[in-house]
């Protein structure tokens, strides 16, 4: 039985930092103990710090493996979804919901519904075959606004691997995109649409969104609810949102765009989670509240690396560092809190009994940085 000991380290715990030793066995944490040890193979990490193994709930970067230049489509897809899960170990995360978008708009998306069979069966091979360093999941979007979302959505429905939906809607003037603007200056500043482009989707899709996410939305959440799929809406940004979602039975709200929004949905019983990126750059790129601040108000449970998977352990250390707020609290913005609001009891703390997903951090200055990562025990970085 494969034996790992790891001593003077500050372990990261549920309330407290404490020097101290941990002895992964069998796949699982054996034990937690303050002081360090002179037992034969003890590794001495130099008081580097040791967390529990990251928990990504939503991120899309699998995409910039599988289409990683516009118009330039990766043709072994196992390999991108290797490359991925490489640069998910690097970020400290051991467990990943790779979310997938299914529904489609006209213009600069559709690269996605070539990608979406291509991604999902990617996931499963790599699973399969034991390919990956980290554990994956399927995280569906489901994008209401979409003419074809309805048959899209049941080739994946019962996938073993889907263990998140979330309920979109992208549509130009709602949640995200309320401000023109700032959805003019993301399709245009890329210089993937013209001016002219974005003017003729944004009218076509403000024209049919409203019809087609009241049509699909009540179908869509009884056919992921009759699976016990768990539910989180995307981009609250009112009552309204928060309303609609608790009707549907969806517990997490992801990316809230107001404090209104986030507020309401914590007095609702929901659970909040933001983009790391928000908190690492100081802000929103596309003109919402900012992650920072909804932490300060206590309108915050869990971070989400969204476009950036090292984002997460930076906005840790920001909120730290420049935010107040104590390291294990900060920590468990993407462990244990994930862990909670995704049903994962199993993992999530450095405690005896549990998976042996272990993340050790070493400092740079201000800089955090994967040194070593245990997944399930076993070295995955």
């Amino acid at each position: 039985m494969t034996e790992t000991i790891l001593t003077n380290a500050n372990l990261i715990l549920d309330d407290e930092v404490v020097r101290g030793t941990i002895v992964l066995r069998g796949g699982l944490i054996a034990s937690v103990d303050q002081g360090s040890t002179s037992l034969p193979g003890a590794e001495d990490v130099g008081g580097d710090f040791l967390a529990p193994g990251i928990i990504e709930m939503h991120t899309d970067n699998m995409e910039k493996h599988f289409v990683p230049r516009p118009g330039a489509y990766w043709p072994n897809h196992l390999a991108a979804a290797i490359a991925n899960d490489a640069q998910m170990a690097a970020a400290g995360i051991t467990t990943v919901y790779d979310s997938i978008c299914c529904g489609f708009n006209s213009g600069k998306k559709d690269f996605r519904s070539v990608i979406l069979p291509q991604m999902v069966t990617a996931l499963e091979q790599g699973t399969e075959q034991k390919a990956f360093r980290v554990e994956h999941y399927l995280h569906l979007r489901c994008e209401l606004p979409s003419e074809n979302i309805l048959d899209e959505i049941g080739f994946y429905l019962d996938r073993p691997i889907l263990r998140l939906a979330s309920l979109m809607d992208h549509t130009p003037g709602q949640r995200q995109w309320r401000n023109l603007e700032d959805l003019k200056t993301y399709n245009t500043g890329s210089g993937e649409q013209t001016v002219e482009e974005f003017e003729v989707e944004v009218a076509k899709r403000m024209a049919t969104g409203a019809e087609l996410f009241a049509r699909n939305w009540p179908i869509v959440v009884d056919m992921l609810k009759e699976r016990s799929i768990p539910l989180a809406t995307h981009d609250d940004t009112t009552t309204q949102d928060v309303d609609l979602g608790v009707g549907a039975g969806v517990r997490i709200s992801e990316f809230p765009t107001t404090m209104e929004a986030a507020s309401y949905a914590h007095a609702c019983g929901m659970k909040t989670v933001a983009g790391a990126p928000n908190i690492v750059r100081g802000g929103s790129h596309s003109g919402g509240v900012s992650a920072a601040e909804l932490t300060v108000n206590g309108h915050l449970d869990g971070l989400s690396s969204d476009y950036v998977p090292s984002s997460l352990l930076q906005a840790v250390m920001r909120l730290h560092m420049d935010y107040g707020l104590a390291l294990p609290k900060a920590v468990a913005m993407v462990t244990s809190n994930m862990a909670d609001m995704l049903g994962l009891a199993d993992r999530g703390r450095l405690q005896p009994g549990l998976r042996a997903d272990v993340l050790r951090i070493g400092m740079i200055g201000p800089t955090p940085m994967t040194r070593m990562l245990w997944c399930a025990g076993e070295r995955a970085y």
